[in-house]
């Protein structure tokens, strides 16, 4: 710890006290104090998962300059010996506003409104502790296809976890993704938008922190928040208010929560494996 406070702070080092906090599956996260500033740091190991922090940073200052959400403000991010760390601006949870959930529905469609031509990011990143492949697509369906499911199903097969069954319906799949999404500009993600990436600050009003930013159909979010709930019915409803989703986006839920289902298949195992074969029996087969 020591040789990256004195990374980023210097002299002041042995002045910073610290406290461990919540900060996901993989990383170790910290509280620092120096005199009456706060702050949030990240660490993980700087070989394991190259740029990790890099791509993080990126992706949140993505988010931020769309003015959509609050996001904390990215300070430093780099390597100090064998750790990756990420100096973030230290924002307190609060309770939440009556209007929390409206806010954050209404915030997450401005969001979604800055659109590229493209589906995918100037460069990869990671999507929890998992790399996510980000070649610009012109066509949605392709990317989802080829850069969402594809390599998590051949990890998966790799392993043993998968076999030549849910190989098959996985490629029937690919052939009927463009019956299936109806075509929309490529939004721009936050790309893992599950409850515990979003918080209420001081104020009461959204935050949003951990993505794994990316531009693509919009619905992906939309999964996401619905698929282990916390988000409560005025956030929907004030979605379709300022960005109404096309007709039968909720039978296009599980479609769009394969992806991140595949995701917790590949790194924490267990019933997310029957899970994932299941939809794509039902979506493919």
């Amino acid at each position: 710890m020591m040789d990256v406070l004195q990374t980023i702070f210097g002299e002041k080092a042995s002045l910073v006290s610290y406290q461990s906090v919540p900060g996901g599956d993989s990383n170790a996260a910290y509280k620092l104090e120096l005199k009456k500033e706060c702050f949030f740091l990240k660490l993980n190991d700087a070989k394991r998962f190259p740029d990790m922090f890099l791509r993080e940073a990126q992706g949140l200052r993505t988010l931020a300059a769309t003015g959509a959400f609050t996001v904390p403000e990215v300070l430093q991010a780099g390597v100090a010996g064998n750790h990756q760390f990420l100096l973030l601006q230290w924002i307190e949870r609060s309770l939440p506003a009556a209007s929390y959930w409206e806010k954050a529905g209404e915030q997450l469609a401005a969001l979604h409104r800055h659109t590229n031509e493209t589906a995918g990011f100037f460069n990869d990143n990671y999507i929890g502790s998992l790399p996510q492949q980000n070649t610009e697509t012109g066509n949605w369906c392709e990317f989802y296809a080829v850069c969402r499911l594809q390599p998590l199903i051949e990890k998966l097969l790799q392993t043993g976890a998968f076999t030549n069954r849910q190989l098959t319906h996985a490629e029937q799949l690919y052939k009927r993704l463009p019956d299936i999404f109806p075509n929309e500009k490529h939004s721009l993600l936050h790309g893992d938008l599950w409850s515990g990436n979003v918080f209420p600050n001081e104020k009461g009003l959204p935050v949003l922190v951990d993505p794994a930013v990316y531009y693509g159909h919009r619905e992906m979010d939309i999964g996401m928040t619905a698929l282990f709930g916390g988000f409560g019915n005025a956030f929907y409803e004030a979605y379709h208010y300022h960005y109404p989703l096309e007709t039968l986006w909720q039978q296009r839920l599980q479609l769009t929560q394969l992806y991140p289902l595949l995701v917790h298949a590949v790194l924490f195992g267990g019933d997310y494996i029957s899970e994932t074969a299941s939809i794509l029996a039902k979506s493919g087969g």
